[in-house]
């Protein structure tokens, strides 16, 4: 506790005291509404992100699950690509 105190003193001043956000000040009430498109490029980008996370334990054992489970990871990423191009013509991957 001494020692704490000792070898880091506590001098707070305004800049330590500011909320830090997204490195510039505060302009708007905390409780804004967000645009639904946000929500909706996050969970499009976590989605596509753990499906292709798959990829990677079966490029590791692929000569071990034999055709069989290189077909499976075929119809996986057709399925995966299909539901892209599906976002894709919807734009919901567009920004305006």
């Amino acid at each position: 506790m001494l020692c704490g105190w000792l070898l880091a003193p506590n001098r707070p001043d305004s800049e330590k005291l500011s909320p830090y956000e997204c490195g510039f000040e505060a302009f708007e009430d905390a409780r804004m509404k967000f645009d639904v498109r946000y929500y909706l490029v996050a969970i499009l980008f976590i989605l596509f992100d753990l499906e292709i996370a798959f990829l990677f334990p079966w490029a590791i054992v692929i000569d071990e699950i034999g055709m069989f489970g290189f077909m499976a990871m075929l119809i996986f990423l057709s399925i995966l690509v299909v539901g892209f191009i599906y976002e894709w013509m919807k734009g919901a991957l567009e920004w305006d």
